[in-house]
């Protein structure tokens, strides 16, 4: 135990780390994989925060950005000691988007001997996008956004695709894709539709590009709650984190997998699915410890649930 301690203090005072694991001997080793684009670091205990790490590009998204938010977010499902996540934005702002003049060289060179075949690889080049942000919902465990000045076209996609978000007062969304010459494809007009409760008000965003500030982007349900200032934001958002983290991990992951099957399926069939999910997961030793707690007048931070 003492040498695992050392070890997570070492890491801890690296911020490029994410454990990932390779088996050898028949155990789990952790290994520290570092990214070009985004910054990862322990901040309590299991909760990880995830900066957009390119301030001095106001976090535009290159080409990198894409292929690494796959193999982090891949990495935070497979780690156990991981229960919350919060995702933000280095600098100024949140993200300006997607990062014209890098991704404008991937998808203008498009291989093909005719218009079907390269509109073929132009497919799978989407579909392989779509997935850095659906990596998010794929993740089992919450990924709280917490976004402050300006979140521009691929941010509302991502933070479209994360569980719970929060914003500073300064914070601004725009669908922003119209304004260049094409619809929003990686997951904005898929997913806004079912997190804002008028479908007005998404078409009027998505094919005007206007800009909506901080105050109507809770009105309308896009975030759940708006802080004066960046570092009350982030403060908010891993306090946030943190209660979640205290909680049976069989639960809160239980409850992320179940809210999106009931998005995209009828109640019947989600009824379903909840059943035959709980009929194992009610045999989980955690439903005994956290009613002892409750009888005892204790908070789930009193209780040690083993890592999932």
């Amino acid at each position: 135990m003492a040498v695992i301690a050392a070890g997570l203090r070492t890491l801890r005072t690296r911020p490029f780390w994410l454990l990932t694991r390779t088996m050898a001997s028949g155990a789990a080793e952790p290994q520290r994989r570092s990214f070009e684009t985004l910054r990862v670091t322990p901040v309590q205990e299991h909760v990880l925060h995830v900066e957009l790490n390119r301030p001095e590009k106001r976090n535009a998204m290159n080409i990198a950005f894409w292929r690494e938010m796959v193999k982090c977010f891949q990495d935070i499902s497979q780690d156990p000691s991981c229960h919350a996540v919060v995702i933000s934005g280095a600098g100024p702002i949140f993200t300006a988007g997607i990062d014209l003049v890098d991704m404008g060289k991937d998808f203008m060179m498009v291989d093909g001997e005719d218009t079907a075949r390269k509109a073929w690889q132009l497919q799978q080049k989407i579909r392989a996008y779509q997935e850095s942000f659906t990596v998010l919902e794929k993740c089992p465990k919450p990924v709280i956004a917490a976004v402050h000045g300006a979140c521009i076209g691929g941010g509302v996609d991502l933070v479209c695709a994360c569980d719970i978000r929060y914003c500073s007062q300064d914070a601004w969304f725009q669908v922003k894709e119209v304004d260049i010459g094409l619809a929003a494809d990686v997951g904005t007009l898929q997913r806004l539709p079912k997190i804002v409760g008028s479908q007005s008000l998404v078409n009027e965003l998505a094919f005007t590009a206007r800009k909506m500030m901080a105050p109507e982007a809770q009105s309308c349900g896009l975030v759940s709650r708006v802080f004066p200032d960046k570092a009350a934001l982030l403060q908010g958002a891993l306090d946030l984190a943190a209660s979640i983290a205290a909680r049976s991990p069989v639960a809160v992951q239980g409850t992320k997998v179940n809210l999106l099957y009931s998005r995209d399926h009828p109640v019947p069939d989600s009824l379903r699915f909840m059943a035959v999910w709980n009929m194992s997961m009610l045999q989980t030793d955690d439903v005994l410890k956290s009613v002892q707690a409750v009888m005892e007048k204790k908070g789930p931070e009193a209780v040690t649930y083993s890592k999932l």
